[in-house]
């Protein structure tokens, strides 16, 4: 791993780390608003709706340039969806302008990791970026809790600035502030990446060319034995990771009785575990191996289930880590297998443009899923329940379609093959 690559890591930190801290702070303008709690869910799933919207768009504009200069592009943008709460704009849009930002952001964050590196380094170099992404949730998410929380939020509006009117008189503001802050440093990172030297030649600006050949990308890793499968399985754990974040909140207030600020902390601890996971998975398992993690994801649904059976704060915490482990160690082979068949198969932006186009139409669809069921006050218990038989249904059928495959011909062989 050479200092490019951790100038890399650097940047996507804190990065992440803004954008999980914007998301409790959002969280808690809308409960200070008095919005009802099917309109919470909605908050990530704006966020999520460009990475679908743009899909067929953005992974050209990821290859069009130096990924560190999409990447300080995109954190530009983030900071102006963060302004926009200071005008008073409703916190679903400001966060889907974020969210917006993020969608530019992504394929060129995973995409310069093959530029950077050889085939054989993609499960530890995704150990590292999942690892990270996981502390920067887990910082994040108390972050956001305890910057709209009264101890913070008092000590940051006790800031005064000889001279000057700040004009920043609430939590949320005082909270905004820091958020922007660290962008900035994100940004500041983004400018010290270095250039791979990678060229993908003339990218296509037609707009029905660039949906054409999306469409054609999107065909390509689908059909490809090893792509379904590692497509299949990332698409469904963003899908349930992203949703679960929202049912241990509600978990957390209706059956544990926490506070606002305690449910963020347990929500932290399921990416504790995950991080735990993504950091033996990097370490055990190579990218040859990445299938065998398969049977994980079926334990991770049946464990998520023993949540309706939970009451104590003492068992709920080592109960999420352990569904944050299982997901961690399955995720990160997975992700590996995936950058490298879409590596081989086409270029770097483009197959993750794909990869964020499944993953964010699972979100979106899971989450509207979950809104649609506290709309219609249906018991947590039975959301749970529900859930985890959901994920463990599709990662058995997951796994059975692997064998099949196997069955066919031996498609494990393709691993570590040279790009086409």
């Amino acid at each position: 791993m050479n200092r490019g690559f951790y100038t890399i890591m650097a940047a996507q930190f804190f990065s992440s780390l803004a954008d999980n801290a914007l998301l409790f702070v959002a969280i808690d303008l809308l409960i200070s608003m008095k919005s009802p709690g099917w309109i919470t869910p909605l908050l990530k799933l704006s966020f999520t709706l460009f990475y679908v919207l743009l899909a067929a768009f953005v992974g050209a504009f990821a290859d069009s340039m130096p990924k560190g200069k999409v990447m300080f592009i995109s954190n530009l943008i983030k900071v102006g969806g963060c302004l926009l709460i200071f005008a008073h704009v409703h916190p679903l849009l400001a966060y889907a302008i974020v969210g917006f930002g993020a969608a530019v952001y992504s394929p060129a964050k995973y995409g310069i990791l093959t530029e950077l590196l050889p085939a054989e380094k993609l499960v530890a170099a995704n150990g590292w970026v999942e690892g990270l992404t996981v502390i920067s949730i887990i910082f994040g998410t108390v972050m956001g809790g305890a910057l709209v929380g009264d101890r913070v939020s008092s000590v940051l509006l006790g800031f005064d600035l000889p001279l000057i009117d700040t004009g920043i008189e609430t939590p949320t503001q005082a909270a905004l502030c820091v958020v922007v802050g660290i962008y900035m440093l994100a940004a500041l990172f983004n400018t010290r990446i270095p250039d791979t030297g990678c060229v993908y030649g003339h990218q296509e600006r037609n707009p029905v060319k660039l949906i054409t050949d999306f469409a054609n990308c999107f065909g390509m890793l689908w059909k490809d034995k090893l792509g379904q499968i590692s497509l299949g399985v990332t698409t469904l754990f963003w899908g349930a990771a992203q949703t679960l974040q929202f049912i241990v909140l509600e978990w957390a207030n209706r059956t544990l009785h926490l506070t606002y600020e305690q449910s963020t902390s347990l929500v932290g601890v399921v990416a504790i575990g995950v991080a735990l996971g993504a950091v033996i998975s990097a370490r055990f398992i190579s990218l040859r191996k990445s299938l065998t993690v398969i049977p994980v994801g079926i334990a991770m649904g049946v464990i998520v289930m023993s949540m309706t059976m939970v009451t104590s704060v003492k068992l709920a915490y080592p109960l999420l880590v352990l569904v944050g482990l299982l997901g961690g160690f399955f995720l990160v082979p997975m992700n590996a297998l995936l950058q490298h068949r879409g590596h081989v198969l086409m270029s770097a932006g483009h197959s993750i443009a794909v990869q964020n186009f499944n993953e964010n139409l699972s979100i979106l669809t899971m989450l509207a899923v979950y809104s649609l069921m506290l709309r219609a006050h249906l018991n947590l218990d039975i959301i749970i329940l529900l859930f985890g038989l959901f994920l463990a249904g599709t990662m058995l059928y997951i796994l059975r379609r692997h064998q099949r495959n196997q069955r066919e011909f031996d498609s494990v062989a393709l691993i570590g093959e040279a790009k086409h």
